[in-house]
C-alpha cells in the first residue's frame, strides 16, 4: 500500500522535484540580488562622488565686502553651479576659518610661525555633473579667473579626470557584467526545470495520448513552478535583506549608498524574476516533451 502510494505521488501531474528546484532558484535569484545591489550602490557612489566635485575661487587679499557680495552673486547665476535645495551649492569661507581648519588638520600653527595668515577669503563651489568633463572645467577656471577681485582659480585637475575616465569603466564593466550573469542564470535556471521535467515526460505523454489538450497538461506544472519560483524569490530577499542588515552594523557608511524605494524596488524585483522565469522554463520544458516522439523519450 505505501509502495502505491509514493508511486501515485511520483506520478501526480505537475509535481516534480520541490526542494532542489526552490533551492537552486533561491541561489540564482539571490546572486542576481546581490549583484543588483552592487549596481544600485555603485550608482549611487558615483552620483555622491560627482555630487562632491569642486572648484575654489580664492579672492583678492584686500578684497571689499561689497565686492565679495558680487562675486557671490555672480557665482549663483552660474548654470555650472550645482543646486542644492533651491540655491546654487556656493560656501564662503573666510581666510581666518581656513586658517582654524588648516591648524586643526596638521596641528601646526603657522600663523606663530609666519607673523601673519597668509590664506585668503575663498568660495567653495560644487560642480553640476553635466558640467565636469575636463574642456568644461577648464573652461569655466578661464572664466572665474578674469573676474574682478577673483586672484586665483583651482580644482584637483588629474582627480577629476581619473574619477570621470573610472566612472565610465566601472559602469561598462558592470553592465556587461550583469548582462553575462542574468543569461548563466536563467540558463542555469532553465536547466534545472528541465531535469526536474525529466521524471514526468512519459506521463506528459499518456496525457496527451488520452486526448488532453496541451493548455490542460502544461497548466498544473506552470502554476506549481509560479509558486516555487514566488517561494524561491521570498528565501532569496530574505536572505539579501539579512546580509544587508548585518553589512550596514559592521559598515555603518554603506547606509549612506542605500534608499529605501531602491531596495524595496530590487526586493520586487527578484520575486517578479523568480516567478517569471520559472512559469517560462517550465512552459518550454513541457512544450518540448509534447513535441517529441516515443523514441526520443526514451
Amino acid at each position: 500500500m505505501s509502495v502505491a502510494k509514493r508511486y501515485k505521488k511520483k506520478k501526480k501531474l505537475g509535481s516534480f522535484p520541490y526542494v532542489s528546484v526552490v533551492l537552486s532558484i533561491t541561489l540564482a535569484l539571490f546572486v542576481i540580488g546581490l549583484f543588483g545591489l552592487l549596481l544600485l550602490q555603485s550608482n549611487k557612489l558615483k552620483n555622491v562622488i560627482r555630487d562632491n566635485i569642486t572648484m575654489q575661487v580664492y579672492l583678492d587679499k584686500f578684497i571689499t565686502e561689497n565686492d565679495r557680495i558680487r562675486i557671490n552673486k555672480l557665482l549663483a547665476q552660474k548654470d555650472y553651479v550645482a543646486k542644492e535645495n533651491g540655491s546654487a551649492a556656493i560656501e564662503y569661507i573666510p581666510r581666518e576659518k581656513a586658517a582654524e581648519i588648516f591648524i586643526k588638520n596638521t596641528g601646526e600653527d603657522f600663523i606663530e610661525f609666519l607673523g601673519e595668515n597668509p590664506l585668503r577669503d575663498a568660495f567653495v563651489i560644487r560642480i553640476a555633473p553635466e558640467f565636469q568633463q575636463e574642456e568644461q572645467l577648464k573652461k569655466i577656471k578661464e572664466e572665474l579667473s578674469k573676474a574682478d577681485g577673483v586672484f586665483e582659480v583651482v580644482y584637483v585637475q588629474n582627480l577629476v579626470q581619473a574619477i570621470n575616465d573610472n566612472i565610465t569603466k566601472i559602469s561598462l564593466f558592470l553592465m556587461g557584467f550583469a548582462t553575462i550573469l542574468l543569461i548563466t542564470i536563467v540558463i542555469l535556471i532553465n536547466n534545472t526545470i528541465r531535469l526536474a521535467l525529466f521524471s514526468q515526460r512519459f506521463l506528459i505523454r499518456s496525457m496527451q495520448l488520452v486526448g488532453a489538450k496541451g493548455g490542460f497538461i502544461i497548466s498544473p506544472f506552470v502554476w506549481r513552478a509560479a509558486f516555487q519560483g514566488l517561494m524561491a524569490g521570498v528565501l532569496a530577499a530574505s536572505l539579501l535583506y539579512m546580509l544587508l542588515l548585518y553589512t550596514n552594523n559592521v559598515i555603518e557608511e554603506l547606509k549612506a549608498l542605500q534608499t529605501t524605494n531602491e531596495l524595496l524596488l530590487l526586493l520586487a524585483l527578484i520575486l517578479l524574476l523568480g516567478v517569471l522565469i520559472a512559469s517560462v522554463s517550465t512552459y518550454r520544458a513541457v512544450r518540448k516533451y509534447l513535441n517529441m516522439s516515443l523514441d526520443e523519450l526514451y
